[in-house]
């Protein structure tokens, strides 16, 4: 059950901070930046998820890769919405998505390691 995995419970509460921050940007950034953070940050569970659906273990670690890189584009776009000064990137939001990518990576390579 994908609910009990911390790293979704993460992906989660992360997904629902950055859509509080990206309510503070300014409206010319609605179908660039804003959209682009969100549709990351919305991609990370949704692949968890989707990858927990899956048959086999390699399925799911392609699930999880995608997550992944994901989480790594998310941080990136953090990073540059802080650093145009969009609005306040909060340092505990940027905390979390790199706790979550930390986390999908040790998942990958310990699925790695039982298959």
């Amino acid at each position: 059950d994908y609910r009990q995995l911390r790293v979704f419970q993460d992906a989660h509460q992360l997904v629902k901070h950055v859509y509080a921050t990206t309510r503070n940007f300014p409206d010319s950034e609605r179908f660039g930046l804003t959209s682009q953070i969100q549709r990351a940050a919305v991609s990370v569970p949704s692949n968890i998820v989707e990858g927990c659906g899956r048959t086999s273990t390699r399925e799911y670690m392609r699930f999880l890769e995608i997550a992944y890189s994901s989480s790594c584009e998310l941080r990136y776009q953090l990073l540059l919405a802080r650093e145009l000064e969009l609005t306040e990137v909060p340092k505990f939001l940027e905390d979390l998505a790199e706790q979550v990518s930390k986390q999908l990576g040790r998942l990958l390579q310990s699925l790695g390691e039982a298959s």
